[in-house]
């Protein structure tokens, strides 16, 4: 085993809070009718990797720099995704490219870029656990996503910590909220707001990595805490696998340990909200195999949907690594497993939340079941579902009945997710390819273009730009002035 268990695995001005200005455009959905940040995995708290965006290239030059507008070095690692928000980029990565001369070695570094030319801002840099590969995996990083909620930014540290940070930093000259304690804290350092250690505090042990990205909803941040089972034991059943805490303070508000001892591997997802029937839902895929459904303000559980068929052996059990998507009404999201495990049998659901209770039979709008494992999170538009495999396939369904239209295999590992913006679907591979498609129901051969490094992560829509994360680098592409006028 490899440790790479971070998919593809979170605002200023959130879609919710725009009220009249939304409306609905080309089937997507609600979004609106201008370009936008994109502050959190899947750009709203619904997950769903779609925008209604405009004016997108389908076609760049990495060698020649056509359409890029500015690309900078980031690690030597990099399994999360870019979030754009306040006029800055923020991912994860590791300390493969040091930014700071007197920081070497392995850590955990979020960094923050200037959005409009990609000049370095500031670095969070959190030390490996002494612990090792079991709970923090060498080389490998900082794998989740933040979150941006005005000044606050919002991540998951590879020690397991869910973290708070000024969006300005440092760089800002003060130090804000009530953490004084910054290791380091000079002009192009991070500024933290509150921590939880959810191994000391919680007693969480983490398989390998924490990647869970977390989503804000009003005063409360939703995380999964990555708990999990080593050594053929799940050490600690009591600990929550689910929390929600104040976002202000950083004071837990409700937690959830549903799956108990029956986590099967690692728990890697993240969670995503949704509002059914006047009630706010959060959900969380547990390590258990099931998908929950919880009222987010008090924690009530409300119902579970098993993601595996009747009577399977418990080794061929899928989990959620997959992220959650809220469309229509509906709940989609991909079985899978640890992407070392291989191949293998998946599974994709679309499901009613409006249920009660075990509604893996009551809830259940359909299945598809020719999909390999995935952690992959859905793209939903225009009455299409797409979805991609672990095994390197592109899936085409209808969103509400879930026959299939059309499949397309890319010849190499996907980690990351589709993304359908502007009519077209992008989506990049293990061998360093983004393919572009035509967001039909019917096959269109798609345009391949070669990044030259492993894509482990889901391309960003934001502000007319398409931002683009290699394993190394981050790229800023958009029609470029010279471009426009050809």
């Amino acid at each position: 085993m490899n440790g790479r268990h971070c998919s593809g695995g979170l605002g200023t001005r959130t879609f919710t809070q725009i009220g009249s200005a939304l409306l609905v455009l080309a089937g997507i959905g609600s979004f609106p009718a201008f370009s936008q940040d994109w502050p959190m995995l899947g750009g709203t708290t619904h997950r769903n990797m779609a925008s209604a965006m405009k004016g997108l290239p389908d076609s760049w030059d990495v060698k020649s720099g056509k359409n890029i507008k500015w690309k900078v070095q980031i690690g030597s690692t990099s399994y999360g995704n870019p979030v754009v928000a306040d006029g800055k980029v923020f991912l994860g990565t590791n300390n493969g490219n040091p930014r700071n001369a007197n920081i070497q070695g392995d850590k955990g570094v979020l960094m923050c870029f200037r959005e409009s030319d990609g000049g370095f801002l500031w670095q969070a840099v959190t030390d490996k656990l002494e612990s090792g590969a079991q709970n923090d995996f060498p080389e490998q990083g900082v794998c989740s996503s933040p979150t941006v909620d005005g000044k606050r930014l919002y991540y998951v540290s590879n020690r397991g910590e869910l973290v708070c940070l000024d969006t300005g930093g440092f760089l800002d000259g003060k130090n804000d909220g009530p953490f004084q304690g910054e290791r380091y804290n000079g002009p192009s350092d991070a500024d933290i707001v509150w921590k939880i250690d959810m191994m000391k505090e919680l007693g969480v042990h983490q398989l390998n990595m924490a990647n869970s990205s977390p989503v804000v909803w009003e005063d409360l941040v939703f995380v999964v805490t990555s708990n999990g089972r080593s050594d053929q034991k799940v050490h600690s059943p009591q600990a929550p696998s689910f929390l929600a805490v104040n976002k202000s303070t950083g004071k837990i508000v409700w937690q959830d340990n549903s799956p108990g001892d029956r986590i099967l591997h690692g728990q890697w997802s993240s969670p995503g909200l949704g509002l059914v029937d006047g009630v706010q839902q959060a959900f969380f895929a547990g390590g258990d195999g099931w998908l929950y459904g919880f009222n987010a303000r008090t924690g009530e559980r409300l119902w579970k949907f098993d993601l595996n068929p009747k009577n399977i052996a418990p080794e061929g059990r899928n989990y959620g690594v997959a992220t959650p998507v809220f469309m229509d009404g509906k709940v989609f999201l991909c079985a899978g497993q640890d992407p070392d495990s291989g191949n293998g049998r998946g599974a994709a659901y679309s499901i009613n939340p409006s249920k009660r209770g075990d509604i893996t039979e009551s809830g259940r709008v359909w299945n598809y079941g020719k999909i390999n494992r995935s952690i992959s999170t859905a793209a939903i538009g225009n009455g299409l579902a797409f979805l991609s495999d672990i095994g390197g396939i592109l899936h085409c369904l209808d969103a509400k009945t879930g026959e299939p239209h059309w499949t397309y295999d890319l010849k190499s590992p996907v980690w990351g997710s589709p993304l359908l913006v502007d009519g077209k679907v992008y989506l990049g591979d293990e061998d360093g390819d983004i393919a572009v498609f035509r967001a039909n129901s019917k096959l269109e051969k798609p345009t391949t273009i070669d990044m030259a490094d492993s894509i482990y992560s889901t391309p960003v829509p934001a502000n007319g730009v398409l931002y683009l994360m290699t394993r190394t680098q981050l790229f800023a592409i958009g029609t470029t002035k010279a471009e426009a006028g050809k």
